[in-house]
């Protein structure tokens, strides 16, 4: 399935969105802008922006507020990548340097900032409160995921039920605040907003256990293993093996993760413990869980072009190699 069939019932829409998100980006300081033209060139598959306006579609014609409500969602999803990049010291971002990479790290803080309020304004000056609180909350709810992971990190005992909630912070909430946002922009009934607001979240679990199958060569996706590892965070896949072995080789595995996941070869052990344990299985298992109750969520309401490239765009998202 692509992406260009996915949208086809909102293409016209997302070209209108691309203009109106670029504007959203422009500044009259001239390093900011300069900044900003580099976020738009190498923008990424624009999923929650498609989402938004799908989950518009499935209740009428889109309106100024789904443009704003997508504008919204990825102008603070930019924000938090930027930001992102500068706390884990990451220097690239879908192949490209990141920002805090060219630019160091007190340009990256501020212009994750400028977008940031760029967003509240855009969303403020057009009195869209509704959609403002829905976005705000997963902005904070992000916050609040990365900090219980970073938390949890520190001794590595994070079960599964602790996982997925910090999954849910982390990922879900802002595919679910699109979902939402796109839906409340358009619907009038509350329970289709709440019925789609789920949509996303399962979908949002879906997508972030399938990104740390990719962590344990989980297909052949040409990407480096072991990031998760090296920054000690503990993943489906592993959480799993961990809790169907004995004391000793938990141990064992767990001061591997903590103290030497700076050697390739401890990495690569651990890499392995998991694939003979399950751990790969087991994750896989749940994504098609979380997917299948996404899917029957989508069943709750009439069927679309707009419902039918949800379903195909979930599907994208647990399937993609990259």
């Amino acid at each position: 399935m692509r992406l260009d069939t996915i949208k086809q019932p909102i293409a016209a829409e997302l070209d209108v969105f691309e203009q109106r998100f670029r504007e959203a980006m422009r500044s009259k300081v001239p390093l900011l802008d300069k900044v900003t033209w580099y976020i738009v060139q190498r923008k990424g598959k624009q999923v929650r922006p498609m989402l938004v306006l799908l989950s518009a579609r499935l209740f009428g014609p889109i309106t100024e507020a789904s443009y704003t409500a997508a504008s919204l969602v990825e102008l603070l999803h930019t924000a938090t990548l930027v930001h992102d990049d500068v706390v884990d010291d990451a220097y690239e971002r879908r192949g490209f340097f990141s920002i805090n990479a060219l630019w160091k790290n007190k340009i990256a803080v501020l212009v994750g900032d400028f977008l940031l309020s760029q967003g509240l304004l855009l969303s403020v000056r057009q009195e869209q409160f509704r959609l403002l609180a829905i976005v705000s909350q997963a902005v904070k709810e992000m916050a609040e995921g990365e900090l219980l992971q970073m938390e949890k990190a520190r001794r590595l005992d994070i079960k599964e039920d602790i996982y997925y909630e910090i999954i849910r912070q982390k990922t879900a909430s802002l595919i679910a605040a699109a979902c939402s946002a796109g839906a409340a922009s358009t619907a009038t009934n509350e329970a289709d907003i709440e019925r789609i607001r789920m949509f996303g979240e399962k979908t949002g679990m879906a997508f972030q256990i399938r990104d740390d199958l990719f962590d344990f060569g989980d297909d052949d996706v040409g990407k480096p293993l072991g990031i998760d590892i090296k920054e000690k965070k503990m993943t489906l896949p592993l959480i799993y093996a961990l809790s169907q072995t004995d004391r000793a080789t938990r141990r064992r595995i767990i001061n591997l993760v903590k103290n030497e996941s700076d050697k390739t070869e401890k990495v690569n052990e651990v890499i392995r413990f998991v694939r003979e344990s399950g751990g790969l299985e087991y994750a896989r298992e749940a994504m098609y869980r979380f997917r299948q109750e996404a899917f029957d969520l989508l069943d709750g309401v009439p069927d679309s072009p707009a419902r039918q490239s949800l379903r195909d765009l979930l599907v994208f998202v647990t399937e993609r190699r990259t």
